[in-house]
C-alpha cells in the first residue's frame, strides 16, 4: 500500500521460491529482500542467500535487505556480497521510500511527446483529432474534484489516462491509489476498500487502513468497476454519499477526502437497465464521462506508439537503437488491433526480443488468424479441453493471469506450469 504510491508496480511473493520465475517474467527496477522466511528461523541465511541466487540471475539487479535491528551485522554482509542497501525494521516510511528510488534502476530515455513523473512515463496524446479533443476536455476537468468515469475497449489506457488526471489535479502531492474491483474477492471487499481494526476477524493481527483512508486527500482509481457485485455496490455508494468509511469490526466513521475515477469496459447503462448496475452509483460516479477510443480510430498514432515501445524495449533488452521497416510499418497500420495499446506493446516487444540486426521487419510480427482462432479446436483429448480452456480464458482476459487462473480455480504456479506445457 506504501510502495503502489510511488512505482508504477508492486509484485509482492508469498515465498521466494518464485524470485526466479518472476524476474524472468518482470522487468524489475529493484527487489526488497526480506531476510527470514521459513517459520522458527532467525539467522539470516535464508536472506543472503536468495541474494546470491538474484545476483548470479541478474547480476546489476539492485537489491534491498529488510532485517530486523539485531541483524544489522548480517545486512553489512549482505552489502559486501552484493546488496544495495539495507532497510532495519521497524521502519520509517519516508526512508524506505527514499531508499528504493534512489536505488531503483532510472528509467529509458523519455520519448518526445512524454513527460516524466518519478520514473513514469506521461501520457502519450497522440495525433489524432479526437485525442487533441479528449485532452482539452482532460486538462478542463482534471483541475476540479469532480467525480470522473473512463469507458472504453481493454487495452486503451484508462489507468494510464487516470494517472495523467491525477498528475493535472491539485491533488497531484498526494497518492493516487488503485483498485482492480475485477480482482478483488467479495469476502475481502470491505476490509480492501475500508481497512479493519485488529481482531476484527480471524487474521486481522493489527489495525489497517483500507484504500479509501491510503487516498485521503489524494486520487482513487477504481478500475473494472462494472465488475462490482450488485450486492457490494451499495456500501460502495455509502462511502461516496458520506464521504465517510467505517473500518471493519469498528463503529466509529473516519472522514475520508478522496477524488474518485472509475474504468470500464463495459455499458453500464446496459447493466442498469438489466439490473445489474445501481443507476444511483451510476450518477454518483459519471459526473464526467470520459470515452477512450479504440486504436482502430487513431491509426496516425499507432507508428509513434510503435516508436515509444521500441525505444523502451530496446534499452530494456540491450539492444541497439531500432527502427521499423517499410513493409513492418504497413503491416502494423493494417492490423484491426481488438486489443488496442497493449496489444500493440506486446507485439513490438516480442518482436525486440527476436530480432538480430536495427530493423525491425514484416516477419518479425505474426498475428492470429481472427477466424481461425474464433472457431475453437474440437477437443479429442483430456490435454486437448484444457490446451482449449486455457487458451480461451487467457483471451477473454487478455492475458491476466490472476484473472485466467480464478476462472479456471487453479494457482498461478499451475497455470504458468500448464501455459509452458503447452507452448502458450
Amino acid at each position: 500500500m506504501l510502495l503502489e504510491t510511488r512505482f508504477r508496480k508492486v509484485i509482492t511473493l508469498p515465498s521466494p521460491n518464485l524470485i526466479a520465475h518472476t524476474l524472468r517474467e518482470e522487468k524489475a527496477d529493484i527487489v526488497l529482500l526480506d531476510m527470514n522466511f521459513s517459520a522458527g528461523t532467525n539467522t539470516g541465511n535464508e536472506g543472503l542467500y536468495w541474494l546470491s541466487e538474484i545476483k548470479k540471475q541478474q547480476p546489476s539487479l539492485p537489491v534491498v535487505l529488510f532485517t530486523a535491528y539485531a541483524d544489522i551485522g548480517l545486512a553489512v554482509r549482505g552489502i559486501k556480497e552484493g546488496a544495495a542497501d539495507f532497510i532495519v525494521k521497524p521502519w520509517d516510511n519516508a526512508q524506505l521510500i527514499e531508499t528504493l528510488l534512489k536505488y531503483a534502476s532510472p528509467p529509458p530515455a523519455t520519448p518526445a511527446g512524454h513527460t516524466s513523473r518519478e520514473g513514469k512515463e506521461g501520457m502519450f496524446w497522440g495525433y489524432s483529432e479526437t485525442m487533441n479533443n479528449l485532452r482539452s476536455l482532460i486538462e478542463k476537468v482534471a483541475r476540479t474534484d469532480a467525480n470522473i468515469l473512463l469507458t472504453g475497449e481493454n487495452g486503451t489506457g484508462k489507468e494510464m489516462l487516470a494517472r495523467e488526471i491525477h498528475a493535472l489535479s491539485n491533488r497531484k502531492q498526494a497518492p493516487i491509489v488503485t483498485v482492480d474491483m475485477g480482482a478483488i474477492t467479495e469476502t475481502l471487499f470491505e476490509s480492501e476498500l475500508f481497512g479493519h481494526v485488529k481482531g476484527a476477524f480471524t487474521d486481522a493481527r493489527a489495525d489497517r487502513p483500507g484504500k479509501f483512508e491510503a487516498a485521503h486527500r489524494g486520487t482513487l482509481f477504481l478500475d473494472e468497476i462494472g465488475n462490482l457485485p450488485f450486492h457490494l455496490q451499495a456500501k460502495l455508494l455509502t462511502a461516496l454519499q458520506s464521504r465517510s468509511i467505517v473500518r471493519v469490526g469498528s463503529n466509529t466513521p473516519a472522514p475520508v477526502d478522496i477524488r474518485l475515477i472509475s474504468a470500464t469496459n463495459k455499458d453500464l447503462k446496459e447493466m442498469v437497465d438489466k439490473g445489474l448496475f445501481r443507476e444511483d452509483l451510476l450518477y454518483r460516479i459519471n459526473t464526467i464521462h470520459v470515452e477512450i477510443p479504440p486504436l482502430r480510430r487513431r491509426p496516425e498514432d499507432i507508428l509513434p506508439l510503435a516508436g515509444i515501445f521500441l525505444r523502451r524495449y530496446a534499452g530494456v533488452y540491450g539492444k541497439p537503437a531500432l527502427h521499423l521497416s517499410e513493409a513492418a510499418g504497413e503491416k502494423l497500420k493494417t492490423q484491426a488491433w481488438a486489443g488496442n495499446i497493449r496489444e500493440l506493446q506486446h507485439a513490438i516487444e516480442k518482436a525486440v526480443i527476436i530480432s538480430e540486426g536495427d530493423t525491425l521487419e514484416a516477419t518479425h510480427f505474426s498475428f492470429p488468424d481472427k477466424k481461425a482462432s474464433s472457431l475453437p479446436k474440437e477437443a479429442t483429448t483430456l490435454e486437448e479441453m484444457e490446451y482449449n480452456m486455457i487458451k480461451r480464458a487467457m483471451e477473454k482476459h487478455n492475458g491476466n493471469l490472476s484473472l485466467v487462473a480464478a476462472q479456471l480455480g487453479i494457482s498461478r504456479q499451475t497455470l504458468y506450469n500448464k501455459i509452458k506445457r503447452y507452448e502458450l
